[in-house]
């Protein structure tokens, strides 16, 4: 069933919709669980549309093995994705720090107010149990399938992010992470939740998309929410900050990546170069500090001193 989260007039006669599509069993006994899949809250990030669909697809083909509710929200920031652009459009807000978000904020911080409340909400349907957040890469990097969750909620999470089918567990250190975020305030309020990220902005992996709606099917058999066939999942490896090295540029150019992600590298290896192009010169030649895999790396070639080029974790 479709309904509409949010409704906020524009100018010029227009109206925001924020939407959801909710799934039911057929037979609702009033013990069902429920799961969350929200995705869109950047406009660049196009991964997530495609994993909205799938779920929604698989689901709608074996119906009778739903037990539980799915909603899925596919498209949260509905300027932004209209406008092609990682911002709310106008005020340039980042809707990823809005939350929780106020009713008589603007239209950003209202939006994030009426997601919140509804995925907690428990009046028509349970409370939501799970809620992933599914996001791409930005604009420069190519990362691989991942989840990413702070170091104070490992107990609470990792059961469900070790069965998202996903290469890598990613804890973060929760001194780091501000307030702000969609799954930092649905932790903050009894739902369990964390971030997946793959490929990059503007483009959809139908492999990658395809590997992350396995591991949500067969989180929704763990929870009692689906009862049909499900695909085998992998083991992620599980890497904190110290396993995760940064290799950025000393120098600005055009840089060629020899590597990709997924690709075992070796301590001493080259990895890519930064190039001059006006005078056909090698500004850079990018060497692998340590042995590991390649879990992120540049896919916006043009770049300055600084940039980060690839990530290479303990592997």
């Amino acid at each position: 069933m479709i309904e509409t989260i949010a409704r906020v007039n524009l100018m010029v006669n227009e109206v925001l919709k924020i939407k959801k599509n909710r799934l039911t069993p057929d037979v609702i006994t009033g013990n069902e669980k429920r799961i969350s899949l929200v995705s869109g809250i950047y406009g660049d990030e196009l991964q997530g549309q495609y994993i909205c669909y799938e779920v929604i697809r698989r689901i709608k083909k074996d119906y009778s093995s739903l037990t539980g509710f799915v909603d899925v929200y596919p498209y949260i920031n509905p300027l932004a994705l209209e406008a092609k652009t990682r911002e709310i459009p106008g005020p340039e807000l980042d809707m990823n720090e809005l939350f929780p978000g106020a009713k008589s904020g603007a239209v950003g911080e209202y939006a994030a107010s009426c997601l919140m409340d509804d995925i907690i909400s428990s009046e028509d349907g349970p409370k939501t149990e799970f809620c992933l957040d599914i996001h791409g890469s930005d604009l420069y990097l190519k990362e691989i399938p991942q989840i990413r969750i702070n170091d104070d909620r490992v107990d609470e999470i990792m059961p469900y992010a070790s069965r998202l089918n996903t290469d890598m567990v990613w804890i973060h250190p929760s001194n780091q992470v501000k307030g702000g975020s969609l799954v930092y305030e649905l932790n903050e309020r009894g739902v369990v939740a964390c971030v997946t990220e793959s490929t990059t902005a503007y483009k959809i992996d139908q492999n990658y998309g395809n590997q992350l709606v396995d591991g949500i099917f067969a989180v929704m058999k763990d929870m009692g929410i689906w009862q049909g066939e499900i695909q085998p999942v992998k083991k992620p490896m599980v890497a904190r900050d110290h396993h995760v090295t940064y290799i950025n540029s000393d120098s600005s150019g055009i840089f060629i990546p020899y590597v990709d992600v997924h690709d075992r590298v070796e301590a001493g290896m080259k990895i890519g170069s930064v190039v001059n192009v006006l005078t056909g010169t090698v500004e850079e030649k990018i060497i692998a500090p340590k042995s590991g895999m390649i879990s992120a790396v540049r896919e916006y070639p043009a770049i300055e001193v600084g940039s980060l080029l690839a990530r290479i974790v303990d592997a």
